[in-house]
């Protein structure tokens, strides 16, 4: 008798046990989620953050509160979501550099593969190339011409070694031939004020935050980085139809927790972000700053990190570049 209410005992805590673990996943969130935006305010990344921020806030009913931890070209952000709990209370909104910079830098406190579980790819744009007014070219062909005949002479804005622009430009260098130097800024929105400000001659900039700089006149935009026209820049042609085939550069943004998230934390995320990204406000934001809505599955998302990885250390190899 005494070992049966031993055992009977045993069930009780166990049963107990599982049905308040089960509690404490089912509850989550129970506070504010805090993402990482590796970069500074102003640049696509962080724009893109600020429009799904309060529609993941309404759909999860806890604040998500964006933090600009930048520095070295995003390396310090993302090295700190990566050392964070894995408890889905920490997240990670990258781009480009988070592929590039194990390429680039000889040492990297971070495993793009290892030490991150991907949620979601979020969003996709293309960039587009433009000059300060002050530069004669009215057209990609006009520029070509005129970065071959003053080579070194020209500059172009990155935001950090190996980011979108810095990437978006050794590109076009690759394929066109050409010497436009990468002056390199703390990140997209500084990198933008410069081509204002004419700083530097050349932009490589995404869509979200700089449109408007166009349709202001204090940017020529000559072409679009993505096989087709942007509805953001009407009449604005792609650079690949306009003076360089072949080329073709489109930004991805992925929503990242770190490695050890529980499973079922990561699908929790990934419904209430693509549900964030569904609703017509975020979806007419996204349209405005030539946003492309993708909220694609962690699988999805794993699949195109590996396969950025192994597209960018061709170019980064060929064009010689390294951060140090």
């Amino acid at each position: 008798m005494k070992r049966a209410g031993m055992t009977v005992l045993s069930c009780v805590l166990i049963a107990g046990s599982i049905q308040g673990a089960l509690a404490q996943t089912a509850k989550y969130p129970d506070r504010a989620i805090r993402l990482i935006n590796p970069f500074p305010p102003g640049g696509t990344v962080d724009v893109t953050a600020r429009i799904l921020g309060p529609g993941v806030t309404k759909s999860l009913g806890q604040q998500v509160v964006v933090d600009n931890r930048a520095g070295a070209s995003g390396i310090i952000g993302t090295a700190e979501a990566a050392r964070a709990k894995p408890d889905g209370y920490t997240l990670l909104i990258n781009t480009t550099p988070m592929v590039t910079n194990p390429l680039m830098y000889s040492k990297v406190p971070y495993n793009v593969l290892k030490d991150f579980e991907p949620v979601s790819i979020l969003a996709t744009t293309p960039s587009f190339l433009s000059v300060h007014p002050s530069v004669p070219a009215k057209s990609v062909r006009e520029m070509i011409k005129l970065a071959k005949a003053r080579p070194g002479a020209l500059n172009y804005g990155g935001a950090g070694v190996g980011t979108n622009p810095h990437i978006a430009g050794e590109l076009f260098n690759h394929l066109a031939k050409t010497n436009i130097v990468a002056v390199q800024f703390k990140g997209g929105g500084p990198a933008l004020i410069a081509a204002i400000s004419g700083e530097v001659s050349i932009a490589f900039s995404g869509l979200a935050g700089a449109v408007g700089f166009v349709q202001s006149g204090r940017l020529r935009a000559l072409g679009v980085t993505s096989l087709k026209p942007a509805a953001a820049l009407p009449g604005v042609p792609t650079i690949a139809e306009s003076g360089l085939p072949g080329y073709e550069f489109v930004a991805w943004f992925v929503l990242a927790a770190p490695k050890g998230t529980p499973r079922e934390t990561v699908a929790t995320l990934n419904d209430h972000f693509r549900k964030a990204m569904s609703a017509p406000d975020t979806l007419r934001r996204f349209e405005a700053d030539g946003l492309d809505v993708i909220g694609s599955t962690p699988e999805q998302a794993a699949a195109t990190l590996e396969s950025e990885i192994k597209k960018y250390a061709v170019l980064i190899r060929e064009r010689g570049m390294k951060a140090d």
